[in-house]
């Protein structure tokens, strides 16, 4: 890993709130989220995992208060596809720079018609159909065995709705969320599938991504914006050289870029009243995931020794 030194980068004022940015966040200004800390070098960890995305520090406004943004796809443009994703190194990185709450940007498409494009939603569940991702820590430990419901945070998930009614923003809450390979968009077949299996958004990037967090204790909560409609969804002529190859309707595109700009105003919204309720992230059952290893011994209290455990 990085020397310490590296890590005292982080600003003293961190809250401890990270955002993962997905699709379309790449082109974001960054000044949007506020002065950026604590200079123009963003930080990149060196994890057991290999080196972490990086990560960048900003301070919006007035406030007294630093939070973190990651783009998983790359800095400049949809450079890393999903299934090449450093998920652990991500994940591991943003628990050593002291991060406790993650907020993931992602932009799925649409089974349910319910959620149409430039729609956000609060999905509250998830289907894993990714294959060969590593999607644990705790390889060859015997660690991990947790459960997964809520899979996601529910503190996050009440001070995201709030943030959303607050904004004056439409949403849905709730929905399964399935979690498909890629980088290739699924088949038409596929799609009904996994809405025979119950999803109602498809997407590539929320799994391993929950299941890591999970596993460092690490409160956790996709915020979707809706980008498309799902292949099979709506009887759509291909056009080649457009984003989805034209799975979005007359218009739809217009939808889809304004719920992106709100991305900023979301975060922003959030990190206020996350730090106002900075006391309740201790309780949050999010944060005692591992607690049965703990008591039992498995595991002691520095995080960073858990895919290495004494006795192993």
């Amino acid at each position: 890993m990085k020397p310490p030194a590296d890590i005292l980068r982080v600003p003293e004022n961190y809250l401890g709130l990270a955002v993962i940015g997905g699709s379309g966040a790449y082109d974001l200004s960054p000044a949007e989220f506020g002065r950026r800390l604590p200079g123009d070098d963003p930080l990149v960890v060196d994890t057991p995992f290999g080196e972490s995305s990086p990560v960048h520090f900003f301070q919006p406004g007035r406030s007294s208060f630093s939070l973190a943004f990651m783009s998983r796809h790359g800095e400049s443009g949809y450079l890393v596809s999903a299934p090449e994703v450093n998920y652990r190194a991500n994940i591991w990185a943003l628990k050593a720079v002291g991060t406790t709450s993650i907020v993931s940007w992602s932009g799925p498409g649409a089974i349910d018609a319910e959620f149409k494009p430039g729609s956000f939603v609060l999905p509250d569940d998830l289907i894993d159909l990714t294959r060969g991702r590593e999607n644990t820590f705790f390889q060859g430990t015997g660690l991990g065995f947790i459960r997964q419901n809520p899979l996601f945070c529910p503190r996050l998930r009440k001070l995201l709705c709030l943030s959303l009614d607050r904004l004056g923003l439409d949403y849905c809450e709730g929905g399964v969320y399935a979690a498909t390979q890629g980088p290739r968009l699924e088949t038409a077949a596929e799609v009904r599938m996994i809405e025979r299996l119950g999803g109602r958004l498809v997407g590539m990037t929320l799994a391993p991504e929950v299941f890591l967090a999970r596993e460092l204790e690490l409160c956790y909560h996709p915020c979707c914006y809706v980008a498309n409609w799902a292949e099979g969804v709506r009887d759509l002529p291909a056009r080649p050289g457009e984003l989805f190859d034209g799975m979005l309707g007359d218009g739809e595109r217009v939808r889809v870029d304004n719920a992106v700009q709100q991305f900023p105003a979301i975060i922003l919204e959030l990190a206020a009243r996350l730090e106002a309720e900075q006391a309740a992230v201790s309780a949050c059952p999010c944060t005692r995931t591992m607690e049965r290893y703990r008591s039992s011994g498995r595991i002691g209290p520095d995080w960073r020794t858990w895919i290495n455990p004494p006795g192993r």
